[in-house]
């Protein structure tokens, strides 16, 4: 079998309903990139990925060649998601038969939203409980306070619901150790933190680490992985994103070490699908994040369910799920989501208000590293057709920064 022909496919699914009224918060995931590989034995392979379209040398080099040349690539996820389908097809085997011995058939899943203020996390929330869920994953961000964001959430939680919060590996000890010791102390809900230091900076790992019960989940290595195992940095690793190889290579070695491995890739239901055979193969899977639950419609012919946590792994051949061709055609021809005009209305608890051009950068306004302010708060002003908002806008697109008092 060898591949004549591959396709990429940029596509525009509508987000999920119930963001409409917070659109601004979701640019950059409305929009996928679909690969179609066709091959001489008439078997056709897809896949799916969030990110921008490639450009055609990316998959050029494979045509002619076998799909099975490129088995455990490092290739976008799309296109090895799409590889992986059209090899299982051809054997009749799920696409985890090609990866390893499969040791589970679920996966613990997680829902996932964009930085949301309390009130909206909450409904989130409540979304995702009702949706079958049982772990959330949300960056926090410097514009919404963390303490606030976690109560409002465990007044609707269920016991056993837990938080993994990524904290976008942008702090010092000193700053997050305060706020890590607040949430273990009094938010039990809490059940991750993903990134909460600089990944360079080790030895504050190891002393972070040694100093909260919460489990701490490393994104990115910047030693590879194992160095990190080595030094004791993290209760937990993330893989997926830098290609199935690495992440079959890395999560195995995870699991001889007895390390918790956390897949994530993002996009809809087949990169679900890939990141299930995927987690169906390594020793020590706690769970996987895939943001298939962020859109509205997908080009399959039916989503993976979630079961009281948990998706089943795929058991047809390739990945598992079928390609709704109409579907496809109709989300690749609509135009991307243009997001309306807004201002972001700063509001610091100590009363002053500022307005920005778009989402404030709090740590450079007041010189404070996020999650340090209490009560603080952002709402977008979008446009709303008054000549007050469009001279407001006006002022910040020229100023950049307009207090209140100012306005």
């Amino acid at each position: 079998m060898k591949i004549t022909a591959i396709e990429i496919i940029p596509i525009y699914p509508r987000i999920a309903a119930r963001n409409e009224q917070y659109q601004v918060r979701f640019g950059g995931i409305n929009r996928r990139t679909v690969f179609r590989v066709q091959t001489d034995a008439g078997v056709t392979g897809y896949g799916d990925y969030r990110c921008p379209a490639p450009a055609r040398s990316m998959v050029e080099p494979l045509i002619g060649c076998s799909p099975f040349d490129f088995i455990n690539n490092d290739f976008n996820p799309g296109l090895c998601g799409a590889l992986y389908d059209v090899m299982g097809k051809y054997l009749g085997v799920p696409a985890y038969k090609l990866m390893g011995q499969k040791v589970r058939d679920g996966v613990a899943v997680a829902a996932w939203t964009r930085p949301a203020a309390p009130a909206q996390f909450r409904e989130e929330v409540q979304r995702a409980i009702a949706q079958g869920y049982t772990i959330f994953k949300m960056h926090t961000a410097e514009i919404h306070d963390v303490m606030e964001q976690t109560r409002v959430v465990e007044e609707v939680a269920p016991p056993g619901f837990r938080l993994h919060y990524d904290f976008n590996g942008n702090r010092t000890l000193a700053a997050v150790l305060p706020t890590i010791r607040a949430l273990e102390d009094n938010h039990p809900i809490v059940g991750f933190i993903e990134d909460p230091l600089v990944r360079r900076d080790l030895e504050s790992w190891q002393r972070l680490r040694a100093q909260t019960r919460i489990p701490l989940i490393m994104h990115v290595p910047p030693l590879g992985g194992l160095q990190e195992v080595f030094q004791g940095v993290a209760d937990a690793y993330m893989v997926g994103e830098a290609g199935i190889g690495d992440a079959l290579v890395r999560g195995m070695a995870y699991g001889q070490a007895n390390i918790q491995t956390i897949v994530q890739l993002t996009g809809g239901t087949l990169t679900k699908a890939l990141g299930l055979h995927l987690a169906a193969v390594l020793p020590t899977v706690g769970h996987s994040i895939n943001l298939d639950d962020q859109y509205e419609e997908d080009i399959t012919t039916e989503r993976i369910p979630v079961i009281e946590g948990y998706s089943p792994v795929p058991e047809a051949p390739g990945l598992g799920v079928e390609v709704d061709e109409v579907a496809l055609e109709r989300v690749a021809a609509r135009e991307p989501t243009v997001f309306r005009r807004y201002v972001s209305v700063l509001r610091l608890p100590g009363g002053h208000t500022l307005y920005t051009p778009r989402f404030p950068s709090v740590s450079r306004l007041t010189g404070y590293e996020e999650g340090t302010i209490r009560g603080l708060r952002v709402e977008l002003w979008e446009e709303d057709g008054s000549p007050e908002f469009e001279r407001l806008y006006e002022r910040v697109q020229n100023e950049g920064v307009v207090a209140a008092d100012d306005s």
